[in-house]
């Protein structure tokens, strides 16, 4: 957060911008954790160019893989090599691509015989990798959570007027109805899942996201607006959103 409570923004030029903070900001964010970190990825296209880099260097051979842990914040209901997959995506972009544990990778179990059961394993995996049943505010699971906005407002897989937008106590659930295509079941964490990191990484790129995200900036009660963190909200947007020089925006380049 801002120091006033905020939510921090930053301007990029361009989506290449874009992914080159947020290549920066995850690379600060691991590398001084000295036992392990983890980082909760998205789906999406806004992620697509910050993967494809961290395959690249400089990041290949600065980012520490043998102790960072990599997650799903949400994911489709499908087989991992399909392509609606996201964790099949960042498999493609740069998981598959650099020298990563195969225990590092936690993907969300999609072969398992319904959304809601692998939700109970995904949730037991999530408590046994952070070794706490109750999330502690001095402890976050994750050191970065990366997130994306959607044209309805979702964010991971929590659609407007979801059930889910409510959870309180479970810190994965399945969702039977996508709210916006591809229209299959998904898996996702909750916001108190989400919450638990020391950074929250918005991206949002394109044109196509001025007015949803306006909707959001303005406060409107959609999911993205309720997404919180008890380490830092950064929003990175590229110029083609809109977003002007307000509040706490400022520009950047990567």
């Amino acid at each position: 957060m801002a120091s006033d409570g905020r939510p921090q923004i930053i301007v990029a030029e361009d989506a290449e911008a874009l992914a080159g903070i947020a290549a920066e900001r995850l690379l600060a964010r691991v590398t001084p954790v000295t036992e392990r970190a983890a980082v909760c990825l998205t789906g999406g296209s806004s992620p697509e160019g910050l993967y494809q880099r961290l395959a690249r260097e400089p990041y290949r051979s600065k980012l520490p893989w043998g102790r960072v842990h990599w997650f799903m914040g949400d994911d489709r209901f499908v087989p991992g090599d399909h392509t609606h997959s996201n964790m099949g995506m960042a498999r493609r972009l740069f998981l598959d691509r650099v020298s990563v544990p195969a225990g590092n990778i936690h993907p969300i179990p999609t072969d398992a015989d319904s959304p809601h059961v692998a939700a109970r394993h995904y949730e037991a995996e999530l408590k046994r990798f952070y070794g706490r049943d109750r999330f502690d505010p001095a402890h976050p699971l994750f050191d970065l959570v990366l997130m994306g906005l959607a044209s309805d407002g979702h964010t991971a897989s929590l659609f407007p007027d979801s059930p889910a937008l409510d959870e309180a106590e479970r810190w994965v659930v399945g969702i039977e109805r996508a709210g916006l295509a591809p229209f299959v079941p998904r898996v996702t964490l909750t916001f108190p899942a989400l919450a638990s990191t020391r950074e929250m990484l918005f991206l949002v790129t394109g044109g196509d996201k001025h007015d949803i995200l306006m909707r959001v900036r303005s406060g409107e009660d959609l999911p993205a607006t309720r997404a919180r963190a008890q380490g830092d909200l950064v929003w990175l947007v590229d110029r083609a959103t809109g977003l002007e020089d307000t509040d706490a925006a400022r520009h950047a380049t990567g």
